[in-house]
Order: structure tokens, then C-alpha cells, then sequence
């Protein structure tokens, strides 16, 4: 082959082969910018769904403790003035509560926390009203969105039902959910021109989408695709086409842990690819400046190398930078990514809240300390994967039987070691839950050559106060129980332990 054609052949060849590698890169960096963007709205999704789940909780608490006291001191007029006390500094420590109200059996309000209250105002007809006279459960009870007639402002109610001595209808407790509360803790995310945060009931109506649009709240979206094929799940990624707008999003949603509503971020493919397009489009152009460089002065294409280096340096800098945001969304979430249960942050929150409201009604508080009794030993012959797969296993039983009610909540406190908090149980009940976890493990037989009991066991240490004083610290409840586990622990595991109180051999 002549030495001229030659060349041809093989600078031809190199640039196609330049040009291939170039495409195939900038599709793979488009797909990875997609990837990350999904990991970025679904770790939005499940902050923000923690955030609207501790946020409906903290009313949910304010509604429970109101109703214990109206039912404990009735609604005489001294009783409902030392309620109008508490009611005045409800909004200001929950900046979501717009006002707290309470209604008498026929509707008519008793109190309000807001300060030009209006004594002719009646709710009976409210649907929420009417549920609680219909219904004898003391749940909460979480309406669609309403307008204030008072304000005028779009509010969520949050109910809950009182009763006479007698157990008959004696009124309702309200608290009025501001709307705008979830549109100014959104404004806070950078989503794009595109994107949209909605938070919507599990029955398909709307409550907020950010940015707001006209007629959005109360909307019913059970038509709409992202909600008819795709939300029913309890969390979830979809890319779909948008009915509104034609504009297509990657959509990641998230449903509330303990109240019927879920969140739905939403970011703009065509925004997400914005860098990507600018990134290809260099990519690209300096390919082809590089095929004809390479053409005309063969020096051409070590400067060309040098530029795709640079550029790759800038996209791995950039790649750092979105780990970095997807740790820190990561961090809001307070749920242990290994076992699903509840993390050590949510724990220490939920213990110091339970020790307040067990001060404050004097009623008792449990803490369970469970430890896997060599457990090292069975990371070790076993290995770490099935240590991991050992650990879930065994979480799902503690979370069965140990986390029956809404207060009871189990997490992992660290390591291999779990821990159970019981609101309103004592001692003895807290033991025969400690047992039945114990027994529940045993029944598992995971195989444990490591261990002398021959399957996986745990210890497990117990404490409870019947009603905590005042200046109790809910640390000694973690320093009861870590002893009470230490004495399991020396009495030869797989066996439980009451703090401070000698007991008789248990175990297989």
C-alpha cells in the first residue's frame, strides 16, 4: 500500500476512532448526570418527607397533651382559662400552627389561641367536626385543606376528639396547619426553573405544590400518571412526562412514616442536562478541532489532550461536589440505613421527648438495651455481609414485637446493639416484651459456630421509671439499662436483666 494512502487509512481511522470515544464518553456522562440527579431528588424527598412527618408530630403531641387536659379538668371557665394560657404560646413555639382552637359538642368554639377571638364562631359543619361526632376514636384526624374564615389563608386541620365522663361527645380540639409553613421551608432547595416540590394526601389531593400554582391546593392528581401508576409505593424514582406542561422531570417521592401523605420532588430533565449539553458541545467541538489538527500539524494533538484532561479534572471536581450535597441530604434522614430502623439521632430526640411528656403527665417510660451476644465472633467466621444480613434479620423481629404502638420506637443505638423505647409501660411489661424479642431471636436459629448456645442469642437490659420527677435526666434510663445489659452479659448471656434487681437464671 502506497505510503500516502497509508497515512489516509490510518489518520482516518484515528479520528474516527477519536470521535467514537468522545460520543460514547459524553453519552456516559449524561447518563451519570441523570444518576445523580435522582439520588438528588430522592434524598430531597426524604428529608423533606421527614421534615412534614416531625412537623404533623409536633402538633399531633400539642393536640394529645390539650385533650388530656380538657378530659382531666372539663371546661368550666377556670379550667378553659388556664387553657387559654397554654393556647397563647402554642403558635409561637410551633411556628406551623396558625391557631389552636377548642369546639363544645355543638360546634361552638370554648377557646382559641388567637387573641381577637371571635365567640360566635361554629364549626359544626366542618368535615372534621363531623368525623369526630361520628367516630368514638381518639386519633388524629387529618383534614383536607380548608380556608380559614378567620384569615383566610389555606390551612391543613389537625383534630382530635374529647369526651365527656360518661365516654359521650363532648368536643373537638383544632389545630389550624398553616399551608405557606411548607411553602417557606421550600423556597430554601434549589430546584431549577423546572422543577416542582409537591406534599399530597395518599388519597390524591393536593396540599402544596412549590412553586404554587393557581388552583393547586385541594387539586385532586389521582389521575395524574405520577400518582395512578408510581406513588402507591412507599418511595420511588420515575422519569415521566408532565400533563400540565409537556415538560419532562425526574420524579422521586416519598410517603410519610405515620400520617397518610407523601412528597414529590420534581427536577427538570432538560435543566439537569444544561451542564452536560455545555460540557458535550465543548467536548465535541474540541474532538473535531483535534481530527482537523491532527490532519494538518501532528503537535495539535498533545494541546488537545492536555484540554481533555483539564476538562475531565473539572467533571470529577464537579461529581465530588454532588457527593458532597448528597451526604449532607443524607444526613437530614434519620433512619439507619442497614436495618431501617429509627438512627441513634432519632432516638436521643424521641427520648428526650417521651422523658418531657413522662415528667410532665408523671407516667411510666421503659427502655430496652439489646446486645448480640458474639456477635464479633460471627462477623469473623462469617463475614461482614452476613453480620449485615444477620443484623437486618434480627431488626425486623425487635421492630414486630418490641415497636407495637405509635410512641413505642425502636433504633440502633450503635454497632450491634439496638434499643427499644416504651412509652407508659412499666417494669413488668417491659420485661415481657424484652422476653418475647429474646424468644423471637432464639426461634430464628440463625447458625452461630462462634457462639456456645450454638445460634445467635441476645442480652438484653431493661429499665423503667414509674413517673420520672423533674430533675431526673433521661440519661440515667441509658445508664440503668447499660447496667442491667452488663449483668445479662456476666450472668452468662441470652438472658435479661431488670436494673437494680437480682433475678433468677432465664435463657433457652
Amino acid at each position: 500500500m502506497p505510503t500516502a494512502t497509508f497515512a489516509v487509512v490510518f489518520v482516518a481511522l484515528v479520528c474516527l476512532s477519536l470521535m467514537t470515544m468522545d460520543l460514547w464518553r459524553a453519552w456516559s456522562e449524561r447518563d451519570e448526570a441523570l444518576r445523580a440527579s435522582v439520588v438528588s431528588s430522592s434524598n430531597m424527598a426524604q428529608a423533606l418527607a421527614h421534615h412534614a412527618d416531625d412537623s404533623f408530630k409536633e402538633v399531633d403531641t400539642v393536640l394529645f397533651e390539650l385533650v388530656e387536659r380538657i378530659e382531666s379538668d372539663g371546661t368550666r371557665p377556670a379550667a378553659l382559662q388556664r387553657v387559654r394560657g397554654l393556647l397563647t404560646q402554642i403558635p409561637a413555639e410551633l411556628p406551623q400552627i396558625q391557631s389552636v382552637d377548642v369546639y363544645d359538642e355543638d360546634g361552638r368554639m370554648l377557646v382559641s389561641s388567637m387573641s381577637a377571638q371571635n365567640a360566635d364562631v361554629n364549626n359544626s359543619d366542618r368535615e372534621y367536626f363531623q368525623y369526630h361526632r361520628a367516630h368514638v376514636d381518639h386519633q388524629v384526624h387529618i383534614g383536607l385543606p380548608v380556608q380559614s374564615r378567620r384569615t383566610g389563608k389555606w390551612v391543613i386541620p389537625l383534630s382530635r376528639r374529647f369526651d365527656h365522663a360518661d365516654g359521650s361527645f363532648a368536643g373537638v380540639v383544632s389545630a389550624a396547619f398553616d399551608i405557606d409553613y411548607f411553602s417557606r421551608f421550600y423556597k430554601r432547595f434549589d430546584i431549577g426553573r423546572q422543577g416542582a416540590i409537591a406534599l399530597a394526601f395518599n388519597s390524591g389531593i393536593m396540599v402544596l405544590r412549590y412553586p404554587t400554582l393557581a388552583g393547586s391546593i385541594g387539586k385532586d392528581v389521582t389521575a395524574a400518571a405520577t400518582f395512578r401508576d408510581y406513588a402507591k409505593q412507599f418511595a420511588g424514582s420515575v422519569t415521566l412526562v408532565s400533563e400540565l406542561d409537556g415538560v419532562t422531570r425526574l420524579n422521586s417521592f416519598q410517603h410519610l412514616e405515620r400520617y397518610p401523605l407523601f412528597v414529590n420532588v420534581a427536577l427538570g430533565r432538560d435543566e439537569v442536562l444544561d451542564g452536560w449539553w455545555s460540557g458535550a458541545i465543548v467536548h465535541v467541538c474540541g474532538a473535531i478541532s483535534l481530527v482537523l489538527a491532527l490532519a494538518l500539524v501532528g503537535w495539535r494533538l498533545i494541546a488537545q489532550i492536555k484540554l481533555r484532561a483539564g476538562a475531565e479534572l473539572q467533571l470529577v471536581q464537579a461529581h465530588g461536589a454532588m457527593e458532597a450535597l448528597n451526604q449532607s441530604l443524607e444526613q437530614l434522614a434519620m433512619q439507619d440505613s442497614l436495618t431501617g430502623l429509627a438512627n441513634r439521632r432519632r432516638f436521643d430526640l424521641a427520648l428526650a421527648s417521651e422523658h418531657r411528656r413522662a415528667v410532665s403527665h408523671e407516667s411510666a417510660l421503659a427502655l430496652i438495651m439489646i446486645d448480640i451476644d458474639y456477635f464479633k465472633q460471627y462477623n469473623d467466621i462469617y463475614g461482614h455481609l452476613a453480620g449485615d444480613e444477620c443484623l437486618r434479620v434480627i431488626a425486623k423481629v425487635i421492630k414486630e414485637a418490641g415497636q407495637r404502638r405509635a410512641g413505642d420506637l425502636a433504633a440502633r443505638y450503635g454497632g450491634e446493639e439496638i434499643s427499644v423505647l416504651l412509652p407508659d409501660v412499666d417494669t413488668e411489661s417491659a420485661l415481657q416484651i424484652a422476653e418475647k424479642i429474646r424468644r423471637g431471636i432464639r426461634a430464628l436459629k440463625i447458625t452461630h459456630g462462634g457462639s456456645p448456645y450454638g445460634i445467635v442469642t441476645i442480652s438484653v437490659g431493661i429499665d423503667a421509671v414509674d413517673a420520672p420527677s423533674r430533675t431526673s435526666q433521661p440519661e440515667l434510663l441509658i445508664r440503668g439499662a447499660d447496667r442491667a445489659l452488663y449483668a445479662a452479659k456476666s450472668a452468662g448471656r441470652d438472658r435479661s436483666r431488670i436494673a437494680g434487681e437480682a433475678m433468677p437464671e432465664q435463657g433457652a
